[in-house]
């Protein structure tokens, strides 16, 4: 099944690609809320697949608040289209994290990701050191065989 650009875009990151990060806290800091999260680099190997390296780019601008704005172009008929959000400074790395976190939500405006904010929080046992025994599963569909039989089973209602 040829797949369109969005599609290419949408489709669910491996399970492995897939890191956890405390959310928040109990307030007796036993258990925390787990969120998903992908790695910048990650985004940009899917823009490389989907769109062809030459087919995507971004640019930064500093908004007068310090917020970094990251615009991700996607080259379509010929024609650049810009989607752009912005982040601020992080805990960790505040100037890199602060990139990479605007560039990561300039793509979920093309898709990239985007299912990852649809995903249950689980709330997990945390030790003194902020971490838990085990990553949560994914959820069938978000996985990408998951999100291939729902594409497959809705060609085959449209086509019935």
């Amino acid at each position: 099944m040829e797949l369109t650009l969005q599609q290419k875009l949408e489709c669910p990151f491996p399970a492995n690609a897939v890191s956890w990060r405390i959310g928040r806290k109990a307030k007796d800091d036993k258990t925390a809320a787990l969120l998903a999260y992908i790695d910048a680099r990650d985004v940009m190997e899917r823009l490389d697949r989907a769109c062809g390296f030459e087919n995507w780019q971004c640019r930064y601008t500093m908004a007068d608040s310090g917020v970094l704005i990251c615009e991700v172009g996607i080259r379509i008929n010929g024609e650049w289209l810009w989607r752009a959000n912005g982040a601020g400074d992080t805990q960790v790395e505040a100037e890199k994290g602060k990139c990479s976190d605007a560039f990561k939500r300039a793509a979920v405006l093309w898709g990239v990701g985007r299912y990852l904010y649809g995903l249950p929080s689980p709330r997990v046992a945390i030790n003194d050191f902020g971490k838990w025994e085990k990553d949560p599963p994914l959820p069938v569909w978000a996985t990408p065989k998951g999100f291939m039989d729902a594409l497959k089973a809705e060609q085959e209602k449209r086509a019935a």
